[in-house]
């Protein structure tokens, strides 16, 4: 989500006046490696340099991304610091509702400085990037466990007294500086400080270390923090897909026209995506299924299409399941290269080193062979042990070398052979089953249909989590017809995505009185 500052009341006297006697209190709260500590330094730097007396103290959290580090400063004005008024007492830590600036390194990170009580309407002007980096507990969710981006943006122009608000990670990765850089630039168009931009700008010079990126991103982080106030629209682009780009066009204009107009969107990457996963033939398979669902809803549905919407989202992902191919493609494309040389920041004359580990299991490199080879494979004891041997420690691939290239490249060119695969057979009689059982519940309930049809989403992944996920499938499938209600289901297909092990779906199950 890009955001520009949203309309807001007039700002308040956030910075207290000599008379009062009090610090200006700032709390920054950055991760690891986005100079939270260099932001720090530089505001402390800048209030001496003007008379301030400046006091900075860090909390650190703990490593990756399930926690960050609180860097608190006080400044105390120097007409309050004046030779006849005792020693200001400065606090270690930011307390709640008593914070007058807040910088946040993600949108995230302002949420937790709000949760903390560290924002608040009366005070508070907040400076938050609106990029995202999930939190671990939004990557090892078996559902979609992100946070609402629009939720937790909302609850900043709740609590904040003043918002400045855009993606300064972005705008800092464009000037090929950090996004410390361009907190200090929204910082300085904020006004929430008595300093002028040379202030601001001559405290970055006298650091001395990467002074002309770390001006640049100052400069157009300071232009965006006091443009007027607006919003962007979202970047709707959709990837392009291997195939012919004049039939995969045809063919996206031909699904769309196939389908409601609410269903429009979902049916296009849904073609993009089964295109990319494996051919334009595979695609036009994609859309013959949603088209048949289609005729169901106009059948059976009440006029919101709900049922096409979500056929069509879930049929593409499961059509576009990860197996050894698609891995080993994905690893070797030249766009993943480029992502993470601009990541680690490349630059001329360094080189780049790519090490993958991989642990495939007996199963799933029977399943990506042709099926006779991956039966012979699973069911022939001496081939079986022999597998199981060469496989059972892993294996360190790097990408980056022609050894290692060439030996995912030569997996990912067994695309064609796919078909032939005993994954490929098993996957195509799933969802077929699938879309029989929906269409079937589409005949005696609508929205027990619709459930039914998200119900797919417990099956993702690879490996164990594939497993795991297919067979809470199946424990729901099997009591469907015992199930009463949609909200029954939606219960049902919650608990299973709360525990991989199928512990809360038993409960669940138990507690609405089916039967396994």
């Amino acid at each position: 989500m890009t955001a520009q500052p949203l309309p807001t009341a007039p700002p308040a006297p956030t910075v207290p006046g000599a008379a009062r006697e009090r610090s200006i209190r700032i709390a920054v709260l950055a991760m690891g490696g986005e100079g939270g500590g260099v932001l720090a330094d530089w505001i402390v730097k800048m209030a001496e340099r003007a008379g301030h007396r400046a006091q900075t103290t860090s909390v650190p959290g703990v490593a990756q991304r399930t926690g960050a580090t609180i860097y608190y400063i006080e400044l105390f004005p120097p007409k309050a610091a004046g030779s006849n008024a005792p020693d200001p007492v400065l606090a270690l830590m930011p307390v709640p509702g008593d914070v007058d600036v807040v910088l946040a390194s993600e949108l995230m990170e302002a949420g937790r400085a709000i949760q903390r009580g560290i924002v608040t309407p009366d005070r508070t002007t907040l400076v938050t990037s609106t990029n995202r980096v999930f939190a671990m507990t939004e990557k090892i969710a078996l559902g979609d466990g992100r946070v609402d981006d629009a939720a937790l943006f909302e609850a900043c122009t709740l609590a904040a007294n003043r918002l400045v608000a855009f993606d300064m990670a972005a705008l800092a990765e464009r000037n090929g500086s950090v996004i410390s850089a361009a907190l200090f630039g929204a910082l300085a168009g904020s006004r929430a400080l008595p300093f002028a931009r040379s202030d601001f700008e001559e405290t970055i010079r006298e650091g001395g270390v990467g002074v002309a990126p770390s001006l640049r991103a100052f400069g157009a982080s300071f232009e965006e923090a006091v443009k007027p106030p607006g919003l962007s629209a979202p970047d709707r682009t959709m990837p392009s897909a291997p195939a012919d780009r004049q039939d995969l066009a045809h063919l996206i204009a031909s699904a769309e026209a196939a389908v409601p107009a609410a269903a429009r969107e979902v049916i296009r990457a849904g073609v993009l995506k089964t295109a990319d996963h494996q051919d334009l033939a595979y695609a036009r398979d994609y859309v013959a299924r949603v088209e048949r669902m289609v005729a169901v809803d106009r059948a059976h549905g009440d006029g919101s299409h709900r049922l096409v919407v979500e056929v069509a989202r879930y049929l593409a992902l499961g059509m576009a399941y990860e197996d050894t191919i698609r891995v080993a493609e994905l690893k070797i494309r030249a766009s993943r290269f480029r992502r993470v040389a601009e990541e680690v920041r490349l630059k001329d004359g360094q080189i780049l080193e790519i090490a993958e580990f991989l642990h495939p299991r007996l199963q799933e490199i029977a399943e990506t062979v042709p099926a006779p080879l991956g039966r012979f494979l699973l069911n022939v004891r001496w081939a079986r042990n022999m597998v199981e041997a060469a496989t059972s420690s892993g294996k360190v691939v790097t990408t980056t070398s022609l050894r290692g290239f060439l030996m995912l490249y030569a997996v990912a060119r067994m695309k064609p052979l796919r078909r032939r695969s005993m994954r490929w057979a098993e996957e195509q009689a799933h969802l077929d089953r699938w879309l029989a059982v929906v269409a079937e519940t589409a005949a005696r309930d609508h929205d027990l249909a619709v459930e039914t049809a998200e119900c797919l989403n417990l099956v993702k992944g690879y490996g164990d989590t594939h497993m795991r996920g297919k067979t809470n499938y199946a424990r729901i499938l099997a009591v469907l017809a015992q199930v009463p209600s949609a909200a029954v289901l939606a219960d049902l297909r919650k608990a299973a995505l709360a525990d991989e092990h199928g512990n809360k779906l038993t409960e669940a199950m138990a507690r609405h009185g089916l039967a396994p």
